[in-house]
């Protein structure tokens, strides 16, 4: 992930990441790196059995469990909010079409999985520059649309010119030649359709997160030591390990060597 980052902060072109609200590539780096210290706190905790990384490690995992959770009551709640923010910035994508490369293939990406067009109808495109029906545009695709929006069949040849002046048709015609239904409408709708199983997918991976950080509690080493009572000097060597008491231990029943002699006394 962090190299997916660097990479796509250092090959992109510039300007390129002011096309949405964050950099998406600066995410990337900062979330990988969060992973990869998180991850190394926990491998050299249990690896070393250092107390301290653990209990950081287990926190954390609770932190962000407690965000996933906090985040989705937020967005739960503040619906509304959270729809006008991605009108928003669903509309600056479509005003930064062809000034990104990534950005215009990411939205025609969604436009065909998801058989629509613009963000609330296909006439959104008009806020684009390129797309704009002012008698002043000068350019060819004036009143058009991305080619993503055609209504195209298996068989038939791609035609990247099969959305031009579609802006100037009614719904009900256009609807022949173009996806007319908004992006935003789409896929909320798709959610809607997919409620359970996205629910479910989170209430695992939150399941999931929550056991492990649990286990962590149960976590501990076991040894086994030899206590050798050797109470007389007049014993050998080999009498006192005859005499000797194999016991077990977990190391998370004792925190020092006193509570080992203790058990050995005992």
């Amino acid at each position: 992930m962090i190299a997916v980052g660097i990479y796509s902060k250092t090959a992109v072109e510039g300007g390129a990441v002011d096309s949405l609200t964050a950099d998406p590539a600066l995410i990337l780096i900062i979330v990988g790196c969060l992973i990869f210290c998180i991850t190394f706190l926990g491998c050299t905790g249990a690896l070393r059995d250092v107390h301290i990384l653990l209990n950081i490690f287990l926190w954390t995992l609770l932190l962000i469990l407690l965000l996933q959770v906090t985040g989705g009551l937020l967005g739960f709640i503040f619906s509304e909010k959270v729809e006008r923010k991605a009108v928003a910035l669903l509309e600056r994508g479509i005003i930064r079409y062809r000034d990104d490369l990534d950005l215009q293939n990411l939205i025609d990406y969604i436009q065909k999985k998801f058989k629509c067009c613009g963000v609330s109808s296909y006439k959104d495109w008009s806020k684009n520059a390129y797309f704009s029906c002012v008698d002043a545009n000068p350019s060819l695709e004036q009143c058009g649309v991305p080619f993503s929006c055609c209504v195209l069949t298996t068989e038939e040849v791609l035609n990247t010119m099969c959305g031009y002046e579609t802006q100037l048709l009614k719904p009900q015609i256009a609807r022949k030649q173009i996806y007319t239904d908004g992006c935003l409408d789409t896929v909320v709708k798709w959610g809607h359709q997919n409620l359970f199983l996205i629910g479910g997918v989170g209430l695992g991976l939150l399941l999931l997160e929550y056991l492990f950080s649990c286990s962590r509690k149960n976590f501990g080493h076991t040894y086994i030591v030899q206590c050798m009572t050797v109470n007389s000097s007049s014993l050998s060597t080999e009498e006192a390990e005859d005499r000797g008491q194999w016991l077990t231990f977990n190391s998370s029943s004792f925190s020092d060597l006193d509570d080992l002699a203790d058990g050995c006394i005992a």
